[in-house]
């Protein structure tokens, strides 16, 4: 199942592909896809809760992007 959510305050191009590479190797996520353009995050997966999945997705977006974070 692939789910959308924001990221808020994302500043550029190049992070969006490091995030997306990063949340993409979360175990239990089939794929990621950042936006820089939309600040949109797609996640697929499998797992009915999201919560873990969102929690390291968040870190990892605030790691590379201090001003950034997934809004749930």
């Amino acid at each position: 199942m692939k789910r959308h959510y924001k990221i808020s305050n994302i500043d550029c191009a190049n992070c969006a592909v490091k995030m997306e590479n990063e949340i993409a190797r979360i175990p239990g996520v089939k794929s990621a896809r950042v936006s820089f353009l939309t600040g949109r995050l797609t996640i697929e997966s499998d797992q009915d809760d999201m919560t873990e999945i969102l929690a390291l997705a968040d870190a990892i977006v605030r790691k590379i992007d201090r001003a950034a974070s997934v809004v749930l």
